[in-house]
């Protein structure tokens, strides 16, 4: 366990493929996690029922229910981090698997090493880390209200608006440094991705998703605009409370 009091972190691996289940469940029991395995959508589905996760690692090529039908499926009803696996070089599978809510993409063959850390990066995103790593008080742009702590968003009519762990990570960047440029880079940093965390182009895909939820116009954002050749700049203002 991470510490005397919190319980390791429960991840549920859905891969039909025995030998690289197990390969990834033998690294994160070695790294103090908790690990179910599934070999399709019903078996996920019925754990689902049983148990709670911190995270979903999620092949695309599954018997039955594809993947992207399970992520899908999944980024409805939870904010649950999921992590896809793709073949190498399925570029079109990685984008649309995170368009539909997928937290980040690795591309099979890979390192059980860089799968662990980018684990590791996507539940402190999370906030699975200790309390005071989660503190800070809500912020309001614009009529929507952005919490910290709860890492809820919620629209001006006070109803709470579905978000995956990068989009919500992002937007609370964004809103930490309201009328300042921000690079892909820096909100890379931002968001304490690092090394482990997504590619420079899936910012991109990040950004698209955001501005569907809270631009009147997304085709035309005013709120979250892209600055050519810098990143990005959040023009709203932005206040506690």
């Amino acid at each position: 366990m991470p510490n005397g009091l919190t319980p390791p972190p429960a991840i549920l691996i859905v891969e039909d493929d025995a030998e690289i289940a197990g390969m990834l469940a033998e690294g994160f029991e070695a790294a103090g996690m908790s690990v179910s395995i599934a070999a399709d959508g019903r078996e996920m589905d019925r754990l689902i029922g049983v148990e709670s996760f911190n995270l979903i690692i999620l092949d695309i090529m599954l018997p039955g229910e594809d993947g992207l039908s399970l992520c899908r499926r999944l980024r409805a009803d939870a904010m649950v981090p999921i992590i896809m696996l793709t073949a190498l070089n399925e570029e079109l599978d990685r984008i649309v698997g995170l368009e539909i809510g997928a937290d980040d993409y690795i591309s099979k063959p890979f390192s059980p090493r860089e799968v662990l850390a980018r684990v590791r990066s996507l539940l402190r995103r999370a906030a699975y880390a200790p309390a005071p790593a989660r503190r800070g008080r809500p912020l309001r742009f614009e009529g929507w209200r952005i919490d910290p702590v709860r890492r809820q968003l919620h629209d001006p009519a006070d109803i709470r608006v579905s978000m995956t762990t990068a989009e919500f990570d992002l937007l609370l960047a964004f809103c930490h440094n309201p009328g300042r440029v921000i690079t892909r880079d820096e909100l890379l940093s931002l968001t304490h991705a690092g090394l482990a965390g997504p590619i420079e182009r899936s910012v991109d895909v990040h950004v698209s998703r955001i501005r569907q939820k809270i631009e009147p116009d997304p085709k035309n954002p005013v709120l979250l605009k892209t600055v050519r050749l810098g990143g990005y700049v959040f023009t709203a203002a932005v206040d506690e409370g």
